[in-house]
């Protein structure tokens, strides 16, 4: 790494004290001149860095721009050696991820961007993602030989996302089936997995998971069709500790994608429970009453005829959802 680097890992794992330009200097065996640079450099990146005299150097607690020093920093020691990428800008997390992805990227890959300029949702549906406003980041699975249930691995994203932002900020998301995170009835959070398939054998070779968050977007800056639909965390949550706390949930319960405790935690979140919805089937538009959720992450629904159906995939829409 370079001293840059150095320094902002060391003051990203330091975040509670000061630390003395001499410090920092004798930790990594440069000069106080360096150390003073360093900082310089750090501060024209966008890091708030506190100088006081006598008292050294220190992250400000509202300093939020994404690095990789700052997510090794808060993931469990199990994590720290993933590979992670933080870039400024990018088209897509997903789309970038992929390639690494194809390129034999290993499992628990993080990739990050400040701002996505062409963010994707499912169905070909657009992600906005402002720069510093949100959280947007994808993570590259390997999945074992033989694995029947990839579906549940958006199921894993959705509840890693709630425990996260539930643990960091108090906070109560809901899920609705299947990708997305709701708060105070507006949408925060979409998910979309997508496969990266093994030319030679026609196999799944890996599974990318992208996460978007809205952090802190405000209203009056959201696309006109947006107003009212999409919310935030209002800034309450540091983003490298809401990415950290994602990814590990998504990496932990990855192996064990079966258990009853993940379908039970998804189920306990699911604002779907009894709530009016329509969907589509070829050219029909079905009205329908949730009925609950399968097992395997499929939507059990009653059709307005008493006919019951089961939903593996699709978009669905809330005919009466309020928050309760």
């Amino acid at each position: 790494m370079s001293t840059k680097n150095d320094i902002l890992a060391v003051l990203e794992n330091e975040r509670e004290r000061f630390l003395s330009g001499q410090e920092l200097a004798e930790r990594l065996g440069i000069s106080r001149q360096a150390v003073w640079k360093a900082v310089k450099s750090l501060k024209e990146s966008g890091h708030s860095i506190l100088a006081v005299t006598n008292k050294g150097y220190k992250l400000d607690a509202g300093s939020d721009l994404l690095s990789s020093e700052g997510l090794r920093a808060n993931l469990a020691q199990k994590y720290k050696d993933i590979p992670i990428t933080v870039l400024s800008v990018t088209d897509s997390t997903n789309t970038q991820a992929k390639k690494l992805a194809a390129d034999k990227a290993p499992h628990g890959t993080l990739l990050l961007a400040e701002e996505q300029t062409a963010g994707r949702g499912r169905s070909g549906k657009s992600f906005f993602s402002p720069r510093g406003d949100g959280l947007y980041m994808s993570v590259v699975l390997k999945p074992r030989a033989g694995m029947d249930s990839p579906q549940m691995i958006t199921v894993a994203a959705a509840v890693a996302v709630c425990e996260a932002i539930e643990k960091l900020s108090g906070l109560e998301p809901q899920i609705k089936w299947v990708n997305d995170v709701y708060l105070n009835g507006k949408k925060i959070c979409g998910i979309l997995s997508e496969a990266v398939t093994d030319f030679e054998s026609g196999g799944i070779e890996s599974i990318v998971v992208g996460v978007g968050v809205d952090c802190s977007i405000k209203q009056e800056s959201l696309p006109t069709e947006l107003h009212g639909i999409v919310g935030s965390l209002g800034g309450t949550v540091s983003r490298s500790r809401l990415a950290a706390r994602i990814a590990e949930g998504i990496l932990e319960s990855f192996d064990d994608l079966k258990s009853e405790k993940l379908m039970n935690e998804y189920r306990k979140r699911s604002l779907m429970q009894g709530k009016k919805i329509t969907f589509t089937r070829g050219n029909e538009s079905l009205c329908a009453t949730v009925t609950g959720i399968s097992d395997c992450g499929a939507l059990l629904v009653r059709l307005d005829n008493g006919a019951n159906e089961v939903l593996t995939s699709g978009e669905v829409t809330l005919t009466n959802y309020q928050k309760e």
